[in-house]
C-alpha cells in the first residue's frame, strides 16, 4: 500500500532503524530537505537536495552520533490526508553515543508529496527542531522507561500527556518531562 501514512512510517523505519535504503525508496530522487533549529544543542545542514544525500544526513550521519532512537508522530493520523502535511508535531527519545546521554527533543515536520508518479514519494520535507535537551542517563534507564511508556510511532497527544504525567508522579528525577508532556504548538504565521 502506498499512502502518505505508509511513506511517513517508512521514513521512521529508515531513520530509527538505521536503514538508509528505505529513504531511497520513499523520497523522490530530487527531493529537498530543509531544517530550522531553535536550539544550539544539535545541528544539521540547512538544506540537502537529493534522495541519497538525504539518506546520508538523516540516517548514515545521524547514526554516527545517536542510537536507540524512537521518533513519535504526536497526532491523530486520521486528522489529515491529501497531498501534503503542513504541520505534524514529533517527539524523539534517543541516546547520544559519545556520552550516553538521553536526548529528548520535539518539533514538527512539514511534508510535500509527489503524487504524479506511479507511487507516492516525498518531494520536500522540512524539519523544525524546537527543543533537544541533553539529560544524564549513563545506564540508559531513563531512555528505557520513556520509550516503554509510549506507543510507537503514532502517539495521540492525550496519550503523551498521560504517560509523562504518570512517569513524573511515579518515578523520581523525571521533572524534565513537564516541558515535553504536550506536543509543540503550531507557530504563529
Amino acid at each position: 500500500m502506498n499512502t502518505p501514512t505508509h511513506v511517513l512510517e517508512t521514513y521512521l523505519r529508515a531513520k530509527d532503524d538505521n536503514r538508509p535504503s528505505l529513504i531511497l525508496d520513499c523520497y523522490a530522487p530530487d527531493a529537498v530537505l530543509t531544517y530550522s533549529i531553535a536550539t544550539d544543542t544539535i545541528s544539521f545542514p540547512a538544506r540537502v537536495v537529493g534522495a541519497d544525500p538525504i539518506a546520508q544526513t538523516l540516517v548514515r550521519d545521524f547514526r554516527k552520533n545517536f542510537d536507540r532512537c524512537r521518533t513519535y508522530y504526536v497526532c491523530d493520523p486520521a486528522a489529515w490526508a491529501g497531498g501534503g502535511i503542513d504541520f505534524l508535531p514529533w517527539l524523539v527519545i534517543m541516546r547520544q553515543m559519545s556520552n550516553s546521554a538521553l536526548r529528548l527533543g520535539r518539533g514538527y515536520y512539514r511534508w510535500e508529496f509527489d503524487t504524479d508518479a506511479a507511487r507516492i514519494r516525498v518531494a520536500a520535507m522540512h524539519i523544525h527542531i524546537d527543543r533537544m535537551d541533553v539529560i544524564e542517563d549513563i545506564d540508559g534507564a531513563r531512555l528505557q522507561i520513556l520509550q516503554s511508556a509510549l506507543p510507537y510511532p503514532w502517539l495521540l497527544p492525550e496519550a503523551l500527556r498521560e504517560a509523562f504525567v504518570r512517569t513524573m508522579q511515579q518515578t523520581p528525577g523525571f521533572a524534565f518531562l513537564d516541558d515535553f508532556k504536550s506536543p509543540m504548538e503550531r507557530p504563529a504565521r
